[in-house]
């Protein structure tokens, strides 16, 4: 029988999904509670980290929380048992839960919230409403004798250079003729001093993260056979990510903003406020933007995306008029937050599941943490009182 992954592990297999260097600057992300060397059986992917939710991590026995939304996401002075966020902190430590966040990072995500949410509806060929900037990298580029260059290239590998996606070792090579003339006081490891020299070399180009600069180097500088390695770093201008924020695909088939409306009320988990919809209920519908939790700020993204509909949470009352009034507006569709984040729960279960070959057992929560409990009333409007 396979030993236990470690909680460190169980983060490792997360964080290849969902690289917490991607959240936003604001966020906090990562891990909150918990000893990176305690052995993880059982996870219990959640929402919101309150009392309740942990009270159910308790009681099915896991070993780890993963949720959505941070705990600490502003500074606290305490985290004394008297207050809410104390009692969870404490809660945690005693029943030997750690706790983990993925949010913004979890969002963007290939496979994160808002494909998750673009999945519900079953929508294809989603691209993201508003693409994140691409990775930074350098271009390095270095000389080295031919005979040397494959072992560099595996040395500069192994210190973070040529890794693209989900490919190591990438590298591009050309074969040429090197010239050199060591002076007085130099220790040539090809030539002699005084003597002009020409080498069959050959050109390496691989892409470095600026912050393994200082590695890659120093691992070029070991490697290399020469004294005095010609070698620069080229800054390149990083692409549009494949990724982003929110989604914008297409139905299979056209339909109604009416029947599109209650698909979404009957594929969202259920919610005292339920779903609210602006716009005319019989207009035809084939592109549709969705963005998990609060998505007001993407509302001109998905005007400019032509989306028939933008499906999404917390719109404020001016915004969602004023891009109501917008040429070729959306028509709108505003669920619960806690709803239109619940469906990556499953994914990212099912995902660290396959990840971890089976080795952690993935629960998800069913404890509704929606803040609103009840809703009176209700009508339809756009006529007068």
């Amino acid at each position: 029988m396979d030993a236990p992954l470690h909680l460190s592990d169980v983060i490792e297999l997360l964080e290849r999904r969902y690289p917490p260097a991607t959240a936003e600057s604001w966020d906090a992300v990562g891990l909150v509670v918990g000893e990176p060397q305690a052995p993880v059986e059982r996870v219990l992917f959640a929402v919101d980290p309150t009392e309740e939710v942990v009270a159910e991590a308790a009681a099915a026995g896991a070993d780890l929380l993963v949720t959505h939304h941070p705990l600490l996401l502003r500074p606290v002075n305490s985290v004394a048992a008297t207050t809410p966020k104390g009692r969870v902190i404490h809660r945690l430590i005693s029943e030997g839960i750690g706790l983990y966040v993925a949010h913004t990072n979890a969002d963007i995500a290939a496979g994160g919230v808002n494909d998750a949410l673009a999945a519900l509806l079953d929508l294809a060929e989603t691209r993201p409403l508003v693409p994140a900037p691409g990775r930074a990298l350098d271009v390095l580029v270095v000389y080295v004798p031919e005979p040397e260059a494959e072992p560099l290239r595996v040395a500069l590998a192994e210190a973070g250079a040529g890794a693209v996606g989900d490919y190591t070792g990438c590298a591009w090579s050309v074969t040429g003729t090197g010239e050199f003339t060591p002076q007085d006081g130099a220790e040539p490891a090809i030539g002699a001093v005084g003597t002009h020299e020409r080498v069959t070399e050959r050109r390496l180009e691989m892409v470095v993260p600026p912050g393994r600069r200082d590695a890659v180097t120093a691992a070029l500088r070991d490697a290399h056979p020469y004294e005095e390695p010609a070698y620069s770093f080229l800054a390149t201008h990083a692409p549009s990510s494949h990724v982003g924020a929110g989604r914008v695909g297409y139905l299979e088939e056209p339909t109604t903003l009416r029947e599109l409306a209650a698909v979404v009320a009957e594929r969202l988990p259920a919610t005292a406020g339920g779903i609210r919809v602006s716009g005319n209920l019989d207009a035809t519908i084939t592109t549709v933007g969705v963005c998990g939790g609060a998505g007001d700020s993407y509302l001109e993204a998905a005007r400019a995306a032509r989306a028939d509909v933008y499906l999404t949470a917390d719109l404020r009352h001016h915004r969602a008029g004023e891009a109501r009034e917008e040429d070729r507006a959306p028509a709108l569709i505003d669920a619960a937050h806690w709803a239109t984040e619940w469906p990556w729960l499953p994914v990212a279960a099912r995902a660290l599941a396959g990840d971890s070959g089976g080795r952690v057992e993935t629960i998800v929560s069913t404890r509704v943490s929606d803040p609103w409990t009840t809703r009176l009333g209700g009508a339809e409007t756009g006529g007068t009182l």
